[in-house]
């Protein structure tokens, strides 16, 4: 499987030919979504779904789009296009095994309504890739690869070091991280690597992993 971080939220899994893309948000590159067979949905906030963008592609190819069904009622761009999942639902899509955990968004504040947020643990030849989206969901199983929410208005630097030792992947790399400068970006890269017992670093965009 091969694993290529795109801006902010964007995640692009790829086997055998097959290309799964996770949350191509308005931070993220449109080149995520050449050549796409599917497309997850965390939940519905412009940085991790643009609407118009996904829309485009599934009418030029028919690509399937899954995402939590308030997702869908809140989409109404999509409305038609999404197959609506569950928490703890399991799926194939496009040659992967796909299992959806969590269910909420994390709070942003008690005046800001919460929205449904779906985790996505993807696996295939016997490994895995964990996106939480914008939530701290455990997921029921071991991960391999995490990506770990590291800034955002819902979370502090301490939440993301917590998440990250409950899950205990074999390594992680840094999710939700358009919002911080790159003086931001040091001080928690610094202080993450010395505070998580686990490989960790950030990708910058457009860089592939197996």
């Amino acid at each position: 499987m091969r694993i290529t971080k795109f801006t902010h939220a964007c995640v692009r899994l790829e086997r055998d030919g097959a290309v799964l893309v996770i949350d191509p948000g308005a931070f993220s590159e449109r080149a995520a979504l050449d050549g796409a067979d599917a497309i997850l949905i965390t939940h519905e906030h412009i940085d991790h779904a643009e609407p118009e963008r996904i829309a485009a592609v599934v009418k030029e190819r028919g690509v399937p789009v899954f995402a939590h069904p308030g997702v869908a009622a809140a989409l109404t761009d999509l409305t038609g296009v999404i197959t609506t999942v569950q928490p703890g639902e399991s799926i194939e899509v496009a040659g992967f095994a796909v299992s959806a955990h969590g269910g909420a968004h994390q709070i942003i504040h008690p005046d800001i309504p919460r929205v449904p947020n779906l985790a996505w643990l993807v696996e295939a030849d016997g490994t895995n890739v964990y996106h939480p989206g914008d939530s701290f969901a455990i997921p029921a199983a071991e991960v391999d690869t995490l990506f770990l929410p590291i800034s955002g208005p819902w979370m502090r630097m301490a939440e993301a070091v917590d998440f990250g030792r409950e899950v205990n992947p074999r390594r992680a790399f840094a999710l939700h991280e358009a919002l911080l400068s790159e003086i931001g970006l040091t001080v928690v890269n610094r202080n993450l690597n010395l505070l998580l017992d686990f490989e960790y670093a950030r990708l910058e965009p457009g860089t592939t992993v197996s």
